[in-house]
């Protein structure tokens, strides 16, 4: 682990010299009141404590720092200010290492992303069925031989952000040691819901617990819907409780530390440079931040691909069309890509702000209208009871990968289980980043409890009214619900994408609250489209936070396209296929950026213990020396020891231990 040496203050000197930074030329401070200490990464402390944390860290970290700084952070002339102008923002970002070609873009890492994304889009367009047939062969390999490694990750990520929380380490800042966090706590848990709803929410709220109770239960699982109820509610709570939610508290946190504890730009890059080194600035960094870039688009697609599924599905059900099929999706994809599109070129960036608002506003509309005009009081039932049933099958849940259930249960986990996480490793870098930037001066004990709980709570309140109402109707009902409001496909699947209609439905002002539904949908899609080409603008132009407008339209028009190519090629299952082949590789990244943290911040850890030591100790010495020389015999007894020295004598009390010793 790092050691800690202050090194004197250096006097003014010529540009380059010991009295200015190396990099800008801007003199240091050479305040009397403040001390400019140097964080020495190299080498071992000389104390013995922490003894198993005494490892070398990459020269990265060896900073300037005024000693009120935290460890490594970046000298203030190299951080970019939000006062600053893009060109200095990019002159600042070169000075990080960041290579920066024509057009505002860093072209080892765009470059590489563009072509491999329409490359896959336009096979997938031109041989769908090809397609179709690798991403297939492809999502049951990974699903057959590496399902156990994504189960342990998610469940490592879960237990590293928990004994992050719990630990001494929790009490650090993500950000100066005095800064105040940027937002209050209930705006900051505002933020955080709109990063937990999304189209997902809305798609699956009713369809998969429903299914998990009907149609397609659990693998071991047996017993009539009502006895699979409790079951079906507590899987889903899994699938998008805890454990989604540790996946992007690990990469938010990472992010969030190198950006406001260390000053680096927005980029997954810097997250893994306590760990890499310097060689981030390479093809290292350029490497994870493509994959980044690829994780994202794709499950943008993803998402997209859904929404339109369930905007189809809905315009059926209020009778403005008759039947869907691939060309009304690519008719809604298309429509709503370009109002995202619009709203990126025409500058309307604030706004999106406003319909995410909007979105929130919606969804608590929606979710209210289930709970007050449904069956209120089972709903609450359910919501207890589930969360009892989710708690007591949690760690049983957690590593089930279906070991013993065969094909049958290899198919059911790459549809379901399997297929989440990888959605959800795709989504990271761009949830991650997002919480990473709003949650400026929280400690990470406050981040990783408010990224935990707000969103799982909101998951769990929704799932709890909108799936509850689905199998209120499904146990309770009169008739057969699935058959009489057709939720079943031709292979006896229920149709996922109809079941929040058929629900709304049976309420009243069911019309009305399914067009709610469908305007919801839309305007997630849109969000999602233009905040997602927002993060992977940014990655591709090594973290600029004003990235060029042509290239964020081309993002744009990028995951549309994408999210075309994989309904085409296959529908539900090649967009599941996608998010989970593009989030293999990055799952990798995460697991590499949990040590790097872990790295980083027992550095930090050490540095401020060193520190508070070294504030002790001086304290302590102020205050013996003002004791000391307030006592005049103090200062008459150390001038007769300096007179005999200058005398060449010994004083009277050396003489007369002299004497005592022989």
């Amino acid at each position: 682990m790092s050691d800690t040496t202050a090194v004197p203050p250096a006097a003014p000197g010529p540009p380059g010299g010991p009295g200015q930074d190396p990099e800008t030329d801007a003199p240091l401070d050479t305040d009397p009141g403040r001390t400019t200490a140097r964080v020495i990464v190299r080498g071992v402390a000389p104390d013995t404590e922490d003894a198993d944390a005494d490892a070398e860290i990459p020269d990265a970290l060896a900073v300037e720092a005024h000693d009120d700084a935290p460890t490594g952070v970046l000298p203030v002339a190299t951080r970019i200010a939000e006062g600053d102008t893009d060109a200095e923002i990019t002159e600042k970002l070169r000075r990080q290492g960041v290579r920066i070609g024509a057009g505002g873009i860093t072209p080892r890492v765009f470059w590489p992303a563009l072509l491999v994304i329409v490359a896959v889009a336009v096979i997938a367009v031109v041989t769908p069925a090809g397609t179709s047939a690798v991403f297939n062969a492809t999502q049951n390999w990974i699903v057959s031989n590496l399902g156990w490694y994504y189960m342990l990750a998610i469940a490592g990520f879960l237990a590293f952000a928990l004994v992050l929380a719990c630990s001494r380490l929790g009490r650090i800042k993500l950000g100066r040691d005095d800064e105040k966090p940027e937002f209050g706590v209930f705006s900051w848990f505002c933020m955080l819901f709109a990063a937990g709803m999304g189209i997902g929410l809305i798609f699956y709220g009713v369809g998969e617990p429903l299914t998990f109770a009907s149609t397609a239960p659990k693998p071991g699982w047996t017993g009539s819907a009502q006895e699979l109820a409790p079951l079906a509610m507590a899987q889903t709570y899994i699938h998008w409780g805890l454990h989604p939610w540790a996946i992007y508290a690990v990469i938010g946190l990472a992010t969030a530390y190198s950006i406001h504890r260390r000053g680096r730009p927005v980029s997954i890059r810097w997250a893994l440079e306590p760990l890499l080194g310097d060689r981030v600035k390479g093809w290292a960094g350029d490497v994870i931040d493509v994959l980044a870039i690829f994780g994202t688009v794709f499950g943008v697609a993803t998402s997209l691909g859904l929404g339109v599924q369930q905007i189809a599905a809905g315009l059926a059900a209020i009778g403005v069309v008759g039947t869907v099929d691939n060309i009304l999706l690519v008719v809604l994809i298309t429509v709503i890509t370009f109002c995202a599109t619009f709203s990126v070129v025409s500058g309307l960036g604030t706004g999106i702000k406003w319909l995410s608002n909007i979105n929130i506003t919606l969804a608590g509309l929606l979710m209210v209208s289930v709970l007050v005009f449904g069956p209120t009081v089972f709903l609450l039932q359910n919501f207890t009871e589930s969360l009892g049933v989710y708690l007591a099958n949690f760690f049983g849940m957690t590593f089930d990968i279906g070991a013993y259930a065969g094909e049958d249960g290899a198919a059911w986990f790459s549809g379901w289980t399997i297929f989440y996480w990888g959605w959800w490793i795709a989504w990271a870098p761009f949830v991650g980043i997002f919480i990473a930037r709003i949650s400026r001066g929280r400690t990470i004990r406050e981040f990783v409890a408010g990224t935990l709980i707000v969103p799982t709570l909101v998951g769990f309140v929704w799932f709890a009214v909108l799936g509850g109402a689905g199998l209120h109707r499904l146990v309770f009902g009169e008739g057969d619900f699935l058959q009489d409001e057709g939720l079943l496909s031709e292979t006896g699947s229920l149709l996922t994408e109809n079941a929040l209609f058929a629900v709304l439905g049976d309420l009243p002002l069911g019309s009305l609250l399914s067009v709610v539904a469908i305007i919801l949908v839309a305007l997630f899609f849109i969000t999602s489209s233009d905040s997602g080409s927002l993060v992977v603008d940014m990655l591709a132009s090594g973290g600029h936070p004003n990235p060029p407008v042509w290239s964020r339209v081309l993002w744009a028009f990028l995951e549309g396209l994408l999210a075309i190519a994989l309904l085409l090629a296959g529908g539900l299952q090649a967009l599941q296929a996608g998010s989970l082949i593009t989030a293999l590789p990055f799952s990798v990244v995460l697991v590499l950026m949990c040590a790097a943290t872990w790295k980083a911040l027992r550095a930090d850890d050490r540095a401020m213990r060193q520190t508070a030591r070294a504030e002790a100790v001086a304290q302590m010495a102020d205050h013996v020396t003002d004791r000391l020389t307030r006592n005049p015999g103090f200062e008459e007894f150390v001038h007769d020891r300096i007179d005999y020295r200058l005398a060449g004598r010994r004083p009277p009390l050396r003489r007369r231990a002299s004497r005592k010793q022989r």
